[in-house]
């Protein structure tokens, strides 16, 4: 049996924060930012085989640009 303060708690703050101070947050307040500096593509399974790393990724579309750059 388990003593009785080992069940789960209806919060996940700790009692040292205060959540009168911590405010309610403000919902997507990074996203721009985020966004800006990350490009995140789904592979399909077949594709994600045979590309597993994000450098053979990489080699594989840097071989499909031409070599004057992109267009």
């Amino acid at each position: 049996m388990r003593p009785p303060d080992s069940r789960a708690r209806d919060d996940d703050v700790r009692d040292e924060y205060d959540p009168a101070v911590l405010g309610a947050g403000i919902r997507g307040k990074y996203l721009e930012r985020y966004r800006a500096g990350t490009n995140l593509v789904l592979l399909a399974p077949d594709v994600r085989k045979a590309f597993p790393t994000d450098e053979s990724v990489t080699q594989a579309l840097r071989s499909l640009i031409p070599r004057g750059g992109p267009s």
